[in-house]
């Protein structure tokens, strides 16, 4: 068994939670949303967050708006939809679920 696809499979399994977390703030634009998976240490790659974006604005979780931007090209800024937001709170719930669940079964063997 490869580790690192292991490995790349449970980060793929987070990554719209995390994408949805980061738009909970405030509108962001690809390249900000990037960054910040990156600087999280989500390995992640422009060829998997533009797919993954577009799935999401079709599911009605994300809506995007086109800004001028003053070094280059318009930008497109995504955001979270009321529909988005109320899913995000449900996967918080689920999230701590799954991590409290999870810390006890590895925090078990370790006793």
């Amino acid at each position: 068994m490869n580790i690192e696809n292991t490995k790349a499979q449970m980060r793929k399994g987070v990554l719209e939670y995390c994408i949805l977390s980061i738009l909970s703030g405030e509108d962001k634009y690809a390249s900000e949303i990037l960054d910040t998976l990156k600087d999280a240490k989500m390995l992640v790659v422009e060829g998997t967050i533009y797919p993954l974006l577009t799935r999401l604005k079709n599911a009605g979780l994300l809506n995007y708006r086109w800004e001028e931007s003053s070094s280059g090209p318009p930008r497109k800024y995504y955001g979270l939809t009321e529909t988005g937001k109320v899913f995000l709170n449900e996967l918080n719930t689920t999230w701590d679920e799954l991590r409290t669940a999870v810390n006890v079964v590895t925090n078990a063997k370790k006793k």
